[in-house]
């Protein structure tokens, strides 16, 4: 057996091993929660600042639901702080599961999810910055396995990780919006927040539908945001 296959198995099992430990000995679920932040976050000036932007890298990078951290982050800092700290944690998470999957779990991955990851290779690969922008700023979809599969594809990374940011800081401003409303009018914060939420939805949806050059991300995709081949794709 090839020695560089045996040593991305042994790093593999490892990075396994560290997140079993990781969330072994910490209950993710205490650290994910307003009075957690209060403690360990809020008021704590750059220190703060560090240890939220890597809880936000680990989480989003292992499959949470950024738009739950996003919300902390407004909590935390504020909409404008809390949307920069967050976004920098989005994107160094994505960066962190792509070359994951890249690097080290290559082979695996492939196996499994070998239909997704043609259909996001061939979605992505001309057109990588805008195709990945059109994604991220779907209402819907998987963020951690879209990392993972562009990993494993011929994606570029540079204008795939470009695409991401911009299309991740819409919701992430949105649900930071929401989280700084818990203490500072949260009625008029929490309704701009669904109002912006459903105009950025729609608006991905529109963008989906209309600038993907005729490509298909998936079926059932296609079909739940009323996405056609027979419906005329634009230039953008």
């Amino acid at each position: 057996m090839n020695p560089a296959h045996i040593l991305r198995g042994i790093l593999v099992m490892a990075t396994l091993a560290g997140l079993l430990y990781l969330f072994d000995s910490q209950d993710i679920g205490e650290i994910l929660t307003n009075d957690w932040i209060e403690t360990h976050i809020k008021g704590q000036g750059i220190a703060g600042e560090v240890l939220f932007i890597t809880i936000a890298t680990i989480a989003t990078g292992l499959g949470l639901p950024r738009q739950i951290i996003s919300s902390l982050a407004g909590y935390a800092f504020g909409i404008w702080l809390g949307t920069g700290l967050m976004l920098l944690g989005t994107v160094l998470g994505c960066v962190g599961s792509f070359y994951y999957a890249r690097l080290l779990a290559r082979g695996p991955i492939q196996r499994k999810f070998s239909g997704r990851i043609r259909r996001l290779d061939d979605f992505l690969h001309d057109n990588t910055f805008s195709m990945t922008l059109l994604i991220r700023m779907l209402p819907v979809g998987s963020n951690v396995a879209t990392n993972l599969a562009a990993g494993v594809s011929s994606v570029r990374a540079m204008p795939f990780f470009t695409g991401s940011a911009i299309g991740y800081l819409p919701q992430t401003f949105i649900f930071a919006l929401l989280g700084s409303g818990v203490a500072v009018d949260p009625a008029g914060r929490i309704s701009l927040s669904v109002i912006l939420f459903v105009g950025s939805g729609a608006l991905g949806v529109y963008l989906y539908r209309h600038f993907r050059h005729g490509k298909s991300l998936d079926k059932n995709l296609d079909a739940e945001l009323g996405a056609t081949d027979t419906e005329k794709t634009e230039q953008p």
